[in-house]
């Protein structure tokens, strides 16, 4: 049986995967789709290891968390991976790591599923890595996007036509089934989650492109190509002039600052929501979103301050799919 690629993945979009496909043969691997048409068997995963957390009473299972600039992943690592959990247990956090590991999927319920990780590898990497893992992760992810849309033209998509276009068959395969999962997939969210990891490189010292999804022509433009070095600068599409001296006619804040507000301001309602509904063990994923969604939050939002909340270490997930306040 041949080894499973190990797919360059963003977390958030690991984290927006809800297909899976499980084979009747025995011993056959299963693979998680994701809303772009990765086939997860294996992944490889670098970021910020945040929290290593022991979660049974003989300490030979462990939960460690990995933030990246799109969101964080969840590990598990056990008694079948011991070497690696001796590994993972002496890390001292925060620390760049880079993962290989096997993608595990929980299903508390039909039609709800969470993504984790079970590590086969982790070592400690430096921030050089961790940028060019970034940028490579960022073109993989754009040739996904490309892939789906050559996809999303054709009257049928098929693996056949997807395959003479050039693609992986990996990939051609994830295509077709995520058409069939997710349907209308919204891909300028995925674009945005390029700009902002190129972005998180150094903004103002690193030049890296951007890319606008036409809506009519349903084709990524890139004002230009990812560049590989990582002596380039960031290239603004729109310029913000700030007047050095206020006037008294006009009001005019910051766009910028606004939006910076605003995700305050949605966060901190997350938060209050969950301190509201926890017991003891915490509060259910599916509770909170319900809770927020009916004060006006919608679910990329809630998803994105949970995740912003975990990095600042005002929440965690004691249980997969259960939140809890620190």
């Amino acid at each position: 049986m041949k080894r499973e690629t190990a797919w360059r993945i963003f977390a958030g979009e690991f984290n927006d995967s809800n297909v899976e496909i499980k084979s009747e043969e025995e011993m056959a691997p299963s693979y998680v789709i994701t809303p772009l048409g990765a086939k997860l068997n294996r992944v490889f995963i670098i970021g910020v290891l945040t929290d290593i957390e022991n979660i049974s009473e003989s300490g030979d299972l462990v939960r460690a968390h990995i933030s990246d600039p799109t969101g964080v992943f969840t590990l598990y690592s056990g008694q079948y991976q011991k070497d690696v959990t001796d590994v993972l247990s002496k890390i001292e956090v925060p620390a760049f790591v880079a993962v290989t590991g096997k993608v595990r999927t929980y299903s508390p319920e039909e039609g709800t599923l969470y993504v984790s990780i079970r590590p086969e590898k982790i070592m400690e990497v430096s921030s050089d890595i961790r940028d060019k893992w970034i940028v490579e992760t960022c073109r993989n992810t754009k040739d996904r996007i490309e892939a789906i849309i050559e996809a999303m033209k054709m009257d049928e998509s098929t693996v056949k036509a997807l395959r003479k276009l050039g693609y992986s068959l990996e990939l051609s395969e994830g295509i077709v089934e995520a058409l069939k999962g997710y349907g209308n997939v919204d891909l300028n969210k995925y674009v945005a989650i390029i700009e902002e990891s190129l972005q998180y490189l150094k903004p103002g010292n690193k030049k890296i492109s951007k890319f606008k999804l036409d809506k009519k022509e349903k084709r990524i433009d890139p004002t230009e190509e990812i560049k590989k070095s990582e002596k380039t600068e960031v290239v603004e599409e729109k310029k913000i002039t700030i007047k050095s001296e206020p006037t008294t006619e006009s009001n005019t804040s910051d766009p910028k600052q606004e939006l910076e507000k605003d995700f305050l301001d949605n966060e901190n309602s997350v938060l209050d929501i969950i301190k509201q509904i926890e017991g003891e063990d915490g509060a259910a994923w599916d509770e909170i979103t319900e809770k927020c969604e009916k004060s006006g939050l919608d679910r990329d939002t809630i998803e994105e301050a949970i995740n912003s909340l975990m990095d600042k270490g005002l929440i965690y997930e004691p249980v997969l799919g259960t939140i809890k306040t620190t």
